[in-house]
């Protein structure tokens, strides 16, 4: 799959911007805060819906304005699609998809797949639960609409649960409706923990040899999905935290609250490894996902990466470059030097400042 073109209108720093892509690697380079990061954001929600930074799309629109237009024009196998998205400050986001209007944005998943590394990745081992989680849930909701369907109801009802844990410590002849929200969440929790479990035993398949290679042999890495429930199934779970879950007024238990272990060995790279072992961890994780994408789609992913080389070593930056010669890039830096210096092959540069975007090959 190939994104072929892209137009922006009040998106951001840009008030009218139109791209045209090369099938392979293509550079954005410019100071920082100049818009090249908006860029790629763009067209990370051309595939997912959500900004990458878990921005409000209202926060997206040019300042001044009342609402902002993406148009992506995307090839997958010979077929062409428009994907229109308009943002607006006080109502839903409009998506079209080859000027269709759909009416659940979950339709747009599954046109393309996107994967995006930032900066910020790098930190997704040693940051908290809630990062890797959503490392799960935004890989899987691109890979499987069940498992984005199971996320959103279970999501829905964790949060009617929560105002009703709420509610019964005002209003206890509510206790008895709970059971109703309690066997909708341990029907989609399951499914949702059993699906991470297999995505998981995925991942580890790919990412120990992509590991290996990194750390030339050195280092085996190895992922432990850890669900909240621990041994216990949802539904015992749930009975043995109502308790607490009263007193606290949350939901305590389910996928909400699951996280992931990375071990090299038999040690926890998340609190013992040093930054250099989360780092490389954090790269093969993401070059698994690449893999990962690949054999559920027969097809390549769309490859977004927000300055990242500036904060890899020499030895990962040789690693990543080679893993991605026969994939479409975009690559945002703040300077062409560091390609070069790879013998990198480029194909189209790009000088973005202050919201203008020069060609310049």
């Amino acid at each position: 799959m190939k994104i072929k073109s892209l137009k922006l209108k009040n998106f951001r720093n840009y008030d009218l911007l139109t791209l045209d892509f090369d099938p392979s690697t293509n550079i954005f380079y410019g100071d920082n805060a100049q818009g090249k990061t908006n860029i790629l954001e763009s067209v990370y929600m051309c595939g997912t819906t959500k900004s990458h930074r878990g921005t409000k799309d209202r926060d997206m629109i040019r300042f001044g304005e009342e609402e902002s237009h993406i148009e992506a024009i995307i090839d997958r196998n010979g077929t062409t699609y428009q994907i229109d998205m308009h943002l607006k400050k006080n109502s839903p986001k409009g998506i079209a998809i080859n000027k269709i209007p759909i009416k659940k944005a979950s339709e747009l998943f599954g046109i393309v797949n996107i994967v995006f590394f930032s900066p910020e990745d790098l930190n997704i081992i040693k940051n908290g639960p809630s990062e890797r989680r959503r490392f799960l849930d935004l890989e899987l909701s691109q890979l499987d609409k069940v498992y984005l369907k199971n996320l959103a109801n279970y999501n829905r009802i964790v949060n009617q649960r929560n105002h009703l844990l709420k509610d019964i410590g005002n209003q206890e002849d509510l206790l008895g409706t709970l059971d109703i929200w309690d066997l909708q969440l341990i029907e989609y929790g399951t499914k949702i923990i059993e699906r991470r479990k297999k995505f998981i035993e995925q991942v580890n398949e790919i990412i120990s040899i992509v590991h290996k290679k990194i750390t030339g042999g050195r280092e085996k890495i190895k992922l432990l999905y850890e669900p909240s429930i621990g041994i216990y199934a949802l539904e015992q779970a749930l009975k043995k935290s109502r308790e607490r879950d009263i007193r606290m007024r949350s939901t305590s238990v389910g996928p909400h609250r699951d996280d992931i272990c990375f071990l090299n060995e038999d040690i926890d790279i998340r609190k013992f490894g040093s930054q250099g072992q989360q780092r490389t961890a954090a790269l093969s994780l993401k070059l698994s996902e690449i893999e990962l994408v690949k054999r559920a789609t027969k097809d390549k992913p769309i490859l977004l990466l927000d300055d990242v080389l500036s904060e890899l070593d020499k030895h990962r930056q040789n690693y990543l470059l080679d893993s991605i010669n026969d994939i479409q890039t975009l690559i945002t830096c703040t300077g062409v030097d560091e390609f070069v210096n790879h013998r990198f092959s480029i194909n189209k540069i790009f000088h973005v400042r202050e919201g203008q975007v020069v060609k310049e090959n």
